[in-house]
């Protein structure tokens, strides 16, 4: 069996005898383990699901009482948003701009304006549902033509699924994308809310929505089981799953005419999202980071809600222990303030679906997480500013908050704090002094291997925060190009072992790929202290030449985070490296200790330190200019990397750090 599964092991501690508990996760029974397609096989799907004609999940634009009965605020807002696109200049997407990606990486020219057009197409079509006087109609046409003449609905980065490669479009083999699949979804919604509104145009634009929906997505998805978010040609599958399938379910239920092709549509779904339940462990970790739980368990959430409501409540699974867990995630990696554990390719700071997270909450009924979007939303203006000036894209979750804002205004707003988190089928633990504070200190880390869904080779990882501001940090990735999402990953230095918390042996990093994984977890817990202990040595390629490297890290509440490093070399080596990242002011005040001084405040208030052994290790300090976009929108202009130094170290040694509050 795997130790990590083992479901509760109780230990005497070495001083005291207390009683340590050493958590390995919430393990499933194997019955409370499901398959959808088990659940509901394709007779229960033809039996429960209502049809097209009869399903109504959201008010259309000329059931008047329903959009005239939101709260004026909401209804002012989103009328003001419509209003900036009258008249819109859709921008024009030729097809140099779209080659920029084949020719030198470039994502972003092309995107910006592709995602403009929909953003605009959501903000006309919901102010017309709103207003319903028929001002917003023409330019919502307009729109709807552009996006129905893009010869490809996803972007340059996606296109090289075809069998043509990266380049332009092959018009003749449509593939589906993220974000083909998303541009169907907001058709189809347009096509729902004000088609007989735009038939009094022309009703020759919902038969071209109807015509391109079916030969972009639900002909392809329908016919052909070989794009890879299926998961239905093996291999992991990650948030492209949920995310894509929601689209399509979307798009099925509310355009496909054929009944009889619309229920094989939605078993087909079923039976893929099983393979995004299979990636999951029993703890509902997503590996992914807790910037894709957004567009993965939140996206399965956007599945499992049009299932229940396109089948009158009949599918529902919302009792079952793993979908709770997947949902519980989100606020299990809560830090502080906007901050969250970010491993692998999310971002440090960033917000939340705050009406996904609370109807995710209410479905499982979890207080807290019901609780933990309620502050978000009051955080970020509640209701008189939900909407204002924020049109995003995709119509279908934003339809959601807007008839939920009047009930997520009024939610009891408070923020759940877990004090200890363990994750073992993602090794990754987080503790903090006390439950329900940010005040004191906070530490995460992982295990895990190096091919996890966006991966960084990072095991063995781990971050610390001060009162909620960051002290020691993961910095997360930077804008993605070309080059994130190819052979070349590795050699961009945010995916590198060397910029993380870990050590570097004569210039060697850890090396990606499955097999470079943690070995020996364990993890344990109680009032006083937690601790994650891991072995890190398989990490690394045998050119680091290590039998071992013991890594313990312990929060001890109130007091301090060890951490200790005990290594065995097989043969020497001329240097060993520990990297710190932080953003903080880094000084080597004296031999044995970094001071870490907020940016914000001078070097005079440092809030933390770092303690270590000067006979064995020399310190550095780095300066690294963060130039990036992305890394800028969460860090300052300039970040320091710590370099703990062990100049021709014997051939077994332990070391030991300690990160405190500063001593005044």
């Amino acid at each position: 069996m795997n130790t990590r599964r083992i479901a509760m092991t109780l230990c005497a501690a070495a001083a005291g005898a207390v009683l340590l508990v050493m958590l390995t996760g919430s393990t499933l029974a194997a019955e409370e383990r499901f398959k959808l397609r088990e659940l509901y096989p394709p007779e229960k799907i033809e039996q429960v699901l209502v049809s097209r004609e009869r399903w109504r999940p959201w008010p259309k634009c000329g059931e008047r009482s329903a959009w005239e009965s939101l709260p004026a605020e909401v209804r002012k807002d989103l009328i003001a948003t419509g209003q900036e696109y009258l008249g819109y200049q859709w921008p024009a997407l030729p097809a140099t701009l779209f080659l920029e990606f084949a020719r030198n990486g470039n994502r972003s020219r092309y995107e910006g304006p592709h995602f403009a057009r929909r953003s605009a197409l959501k903000a006309l079509v919901i102010a017309e549902c709103v207003e319903g006087q028929g001002r917003f109609l023409d330019d919502i046409a307009n729109g709807v033509w552009a996006l129905c003449e893009e010869s490809f609905w996803g972007v340059p980065a996606h296109v090289g699924a075809q069998k043509a490669g990266s380049g332009l479009p092959d018009c003749e083999e449509p593939i589906v994308d993220l974000f083909a699949a998303e541009t169907s979804e907001s058709l189809a919604w347009t096509s729902y809310l004000v088609g007989e509104q735009l038939d009094q145009i022309s009703p020759l634009i919902r038969r071209r929505i109807a015509l391109e929906i079916d030969r972009r997505i639900l002909t392809p998805c329908l016919e052909r089981d070989d794009f890879g978010w299926m998961g239905f040609r093996g291999g992991r599958v990650n948030n492209w799953n949920p995310w894509c399938n929601s689209n399509w379910l979307v798009s099925a239920l509310l355009i496909e005419p054929n009944e009889p092709r619309r229920v094989a549509a939605v078993v087909k779904v079923v039976r893929s999202l099983d393979h995004f339940l299979d990636a999951y462990e029993d703890d509902g970790g997503c590996d992914e980071g807790p910037g894709y739980w957004s567009r993965a368990g939140a996206s399965l959430y956007d599945c499992l809600e049009l299932l229940h409501s396109a089948s009158a409540g009949a599918i529902d699974v919302y009792d079952k222990p793993l979908i709770q867990q997947i949902g519980r995630y989100i606020y299990r990696v809560h830090i502080a303030n906007r901050y969250f554990v970010n491993f692998a390719d999310a971002s440090a700071r960033g917000g939340i679906p705050e009406s996904l997270v609370y109807r995710y909450g209410k479905s499982i009924g979890d207080d807290k997480m019901m609780g933990f979007a309620a502050h978000f939303f009051a955080e970020s203006g509640g209701m008189a500013q939900a909407f204002e000036g924020k049109p995003g894209y995709g119509i279908g979750r934003y339809l959601a908050a807007i008839f939920g804002a009047a009930e997520l205004d009024g939610a009891e707003a408070k923020l759940p704090l877990v004090r200890d988190v363990w994750m073992d089928g993602i090794q990754v633990m987080a503790a903090r002094d006390r439950e329900g504070s940010t005040e004191g200190l906070y530490v995460a880390a992982k295990g895990g291997h190096n091919a996890e869904s966006h991966n960084h080779n990072d095991v063995g990882n781990f971050i610390v925060y001060l009162d909620g501001t960051p002290i020691i940090i993961d910095i997360g990735v930077e804008t993605y190009s070309r080059k994130t999402f190819s052979s070349q990953r590795y050699e961009i230095w945010t995916m590198q072992s060397a910029y993380h918390s870990l050590p570097t042996i004569d210039g060697v990093m850890q090396s990606p790929g499955r097999q470079f994984a943690a070995r020996d977890v364990r993890y344990w817990a109680d009032d006083a202290m937690a601790r994650l202990a891991l072995d890190i040595a398989g990490a690394y390629p045998d050119q680091a030449h290590l039998k071992s490297w013991a890594r313990t890290i312990t929060l001890n509440r109130g007091r301090d985070v060890t951490v200790t490093e005990d290594y065995t070399l097989s043969e020497p080596v001329g240097q060993i490296t520990l990297s710190l990242m932080t953003p903080c002011r880094a000084e080597v005040r004296r031999p044995g200790l970094v001071v870490l001084s907020p940016v914000d405040t001078g070097e005079s208030s440092a809030s933390a330190q770092v303690l270590y052994d000067p006979g064995k290790l020399a310190a550095t300090i780095e300066v690294i200019d963060v130039e990036d976009g992305r890394l800028r929108a969460v860090w300052p202009e300039k970040i320091a990397r710590i370099l703990l130094k062990a100049d021709k170290p014997p051939l077994r040694d332990i070391w030991t750090l300690r990160i405190e509050p500063a001593k005044p």
